[in-house]
């Protein structure tokens, strides 16, 4: 199988060394010490202006839990039609209601509020520990893809749970294994779990995405 690989950009600069890397993807956010939330505009404008490649933006007014306010709630919705107009190629969040669970309600709402655009149900996935269930109410939401651990620390770690995921799924969603993959682990995890995409930082040391590694990584997925 032919795969591609999506960079999680905390910066402008990761984005450039992505695109350059041959990155198939940039999914573009802020604040790495969180794991990430919605990127400012000003560093959306400028990253949409420079990235050919397809640019997800992720939808994250904050970090900590992923059980929002209304009014949290609100300004997802505001940014999802922003960053619409500002040409992003699609969008990655996540809503749980307070036990863990999936909030249908909510994710579906937004992903009718992208329209045509696809939207990944981003890590907020590995919180709960209902794996097959989560897996359904992410697919009934209507998301294109899940980026997953297989609700364990890492991808490695969650080798067994992201195959049972990919098996039980049928094709419906993209099963996206994420958490500490890099060019030293993704051949084992594509041996283990044969998927589309594939997700990493690719970021070696400090805040930037490494350009080697970005190689490296793009080779092995192919």
């Amino acid at each position: 199988m032919i795969s591609k690989l999506e960079i999680a950009c905390f910066n402008l600069e990761s984005a450039l060394v992505a695109q350059n890397g041959g990155a198939d993807r940039i999914e573009l956010c802020d604040d790495l010490a969180s794991g990430g939330i919605t990127p400012n505009y000003g560093t959306f404008e400028t990253a949409r202006k420079l990235i050919t490649i397809d640019l997800f933006v992720m939808i994250r007014p904050r970090g900590g839990n992923f059980f929002y306010s209304d009014e949290e709630f609100e300004q997802m919705k505001k940014d999802i039609l922003h960053f619409s107009k500002m040409n992003a190629n699609g969008f990655v969040f996540g809503i749980l209601n307070e036990d863990g669970s999936v909030n249908v309600n909510r994710n579906k709402e937004l992903v009718e509020l992208a329209h045509a655009l696809p939207c990944s149900f981003h890590r907020a996935f590995d919180v709960s520990r209902n794996l097959l269930k989560n897996l359904e109410d992410v697919i009934d939401c209507g998301f294109k893809t899940v980026l997953t651990s297989g609700q364990t620390k890492s991808a490695i770690e969650g080798l067994e749970q992201l195959k049972q995921l990919v098996e039980h799924s049928k094709g419906r969603i993209v099963i996206m294994p994420g958490g500490g993959v890099r060019s030293s682990n993704i051949e084992l995890i594509k041996e283990k779990v044969p998927t589309s995409f594939y997700h990493s930082s690719a970021i070696v040391k400090d805040t930037i995405a490494d350009l080697q590694e970005v190689k490296s990584l793009k080779e092995k997925v192919l």
